[in-house]
């Protein structure tokens, strides 16, 4: 277990994509239809309590409507399961996707990864250190994700102080991962094949800094086999990792994760949580 301000979470973290119907998977264009008809809201429930069964107790979820009505349902039966919402605000509107999460009782928020990447490009970065001071106001620790190690550059160097980052890594030895001819940045990458642009860059960077960092994408939406990406994610400094999870990929996923943490002898970079 970490801890990032007042919230006490598994090193291992569920991803949300799989409940929300969104899929990673190249060119397999069938798979967001075979992830919407396998993860109905009874599956997704029975996934929950497997969850908590196995000692995770955070999940990482975009605010749509399922995961949020799942989420309720799963809290009124009993289940303690803490939701780190995605926030998806937009340049013209800061607030009200944000406050929409905490109001559905979203334990902490942080802006999305995408989002972190497309308003650095377009030249938004200073609204993404409002959106952390919008979501910290409202009680909840607020973080920041990003595919591209250029969005925590700048907040380390802006002192957007947010409570922690969300930020990929993966290694890159897996056959499908990014060919020498891409140039393309991970936001409009039509091969739907990386996620981690600079991952030595990356581990070099978050040794100095000193914030909680949970590590997604660690397998590369599915291209590596979680022994390798788990130890790869936690040597590299990650503090946590969120991971998708189908039901009967959970026990295994935590039972890697807990054999790693206690085979842990030293790694460079402290833990921040």
């Amino acid at each position: 277990m970490g801890r990032i301000k007042n919230l006490t979470i598994s090193r291992l973290i569920s991803g949300g994509n799989l409940i929300s119907g969104w899929a990673h998977s190249r060119d397999l264009h069938y798979v967001h239809n075979l992830m919407d008809h396998y993860n109905t809201p009874e599956k997704v429930l029975d996934t929950l309590a497997v969850l908590e069964e196995c000692g995770v107790n955070a999940i990482i979820a975009d605010p749509r409507k399922k995961p949020m009505d799942v989420f309720k349902a799963h809290w009124k039966r009993g289940g303690k399961i803490q939701w780190i919402a995605e926030g998806h605000p937009e340049p013209n509107d800061l607030t009200t996707n944000i406050k929409a999460s905490i109001d559905w009782g979203a334990s902490a928020v942080y802006i999305q990864g995408v989002i972190g990447d497309r308003w650095l490009k377009d030249g938004h970065t200073d609204k993404l250190g409002e959106c952390v001071e919008f979501i910290k106001s409202q009680g909840v620790p607020g973080g920041l994700g990003a595919h591209v190690l250029d969005v925590i550059v700048n907040s380390e160097a802006r002192g957007f102080d947010p409570d922690f980052y969300v930020k990929t890594l993966h290694h890159t030895n897996y056959w499908s991962s990014r060919r020498s001819d891409q140039g393309t940045d991970v936001v409009s990458n039509n091969a739907d094949n990386f996620w981690e642009p600079t991952p030595r860059e990356t581990i070099q960077f978050m040794k100095t800094v000193k914030k909680p960092w949970i590590a997604f994408k660690t397998l590369a939406a599915g291209a590596i086999h979680p022994t390798s990406g788990f130890q790869y994610a936690f040597e590299g400094g990650a503090d946590f990792i969120c991971v998708g999870m189908f039901d009967f990929q959970v026990r295994e996923d935590a039972i890697i994760t807990r054999k790693i943490l206690e085979g842990f002898k030293s790694r460079d970079r402290a833990w921040y949580a």
